[in-house]
This record gives C-alpha cells, sequence and structure tokens, in this order.
C-alpha cells in the first residue's frame, strides 16, 4: 500500500474529526516543500535548547506554558536566541493557532484582519491565537 494510502486510510471520516483528508494532505505538503530551518525548528520545550534562566524546569514561564495561562508578553534578545521558535512552541504547547507577522512590511491593516480571524477562531472552535509580531520596533509610529 502506499503512503498515500496508508494516510487515506487513517484520516477520519467528514465530521468524526476536525481533520479531513484535504486539509491533512495540506498540511503534509506545506510540511515537505518548508524549508529546512522550519522542519529542523524544535517544537516542545524539550528540544528546545537555552534560555534555561527563562524556560527551564521549575521557572514561571516554563509554568505557565504548561498550565496554558500566559500573560501577554515581549520576548526580546538579539537574532537567533530563540525568539520566534518560543512563541511556535507556545502555541503549539497550548493548542492556539500561531500568526506571526513582520513589522517591517504589515501594516496595522494585516493587524485588524488577524485579529479578527483570532476573534472568529475563538468563537467558532474555542482556539486561542497567538500573535507574533518580529521586529516591533520598526513599525510606524503613526
Amino acid at each position: 500500500m502506499t503512503n498515500d494510502r496508508q494516510k487515506r486510510k487513517k484520516t477520519p471520516a467528514a465530521g468524526a474529526g476536525t481533520t479531513d483528508l484535504f486539509s491533512t494532505q495540506t498540511e503534509d505538503l506545506q510540511r515537505r516543500q518548508s524549508p529546512l530551518a522550519a522542519r529542523m525548528r524544535p517544537s516542545t520545550l524539550a528540544e528546545f535548547v537555552g534560555q534555561e534562566h527563562i524556560v527551564g524546569d521549575g521557572r514561571v514561564l516554563r509554568k505557565a506554558i504548561e498550565s496554558g495561562q500566559l500573560p501577554s508578553m515581549i520576548l526580546w534578545g538579539p537574532p537567533g536566541s530563540g525568539k520566534t521558535t518560543l512563541a511556535y512552541i507556545i502555541a503549539h504547547s497550548t493548542d492556539s493557532h500561531f500568526a506571526s507577522v513582520s513589522a517591517v512590511t504589515a501594516g496595522v491593516a494585516d493587524l485588524r484582519i488577524i485579529i479578527e480571524e483570532a476573534r472568529e477562531r475563538r468563537a467558532l472552535y474555542g482556539k486561542k491565537t497567538i500573535l507574533f509580531i518580529d521586529e516591533i520596533h520598526r513599525f510606524n509610529k503613526a
């Protein structure tokens, strides 16, 4: 049996779950076509290396992530210190949607769209959204 057929057999019937055949295939395709860095990015706190003073065992942020009780926060640090990865892990760990934008290319209208989609997602599916704004200091003050 081919991989496609095996995946199809494991996919729940329509209405049996929240995923369907097409969304599963789309997710698989996106995963295979994503850049290597995205595929290799840690997806759990166990895979996350460094920043023990923030997310180590018994630390406040780790407890907040594990309990799902997260405040709004600003992650600050030099490039490559894991800010985006940590935000992704937080979203993944709390079963939240992860929306990421760059302040260099996004504007207020883009944020309004993301916020409206987050409201709809929360109302329809009860799913939270983690909004990650990269380079926030570059936003136009207007």
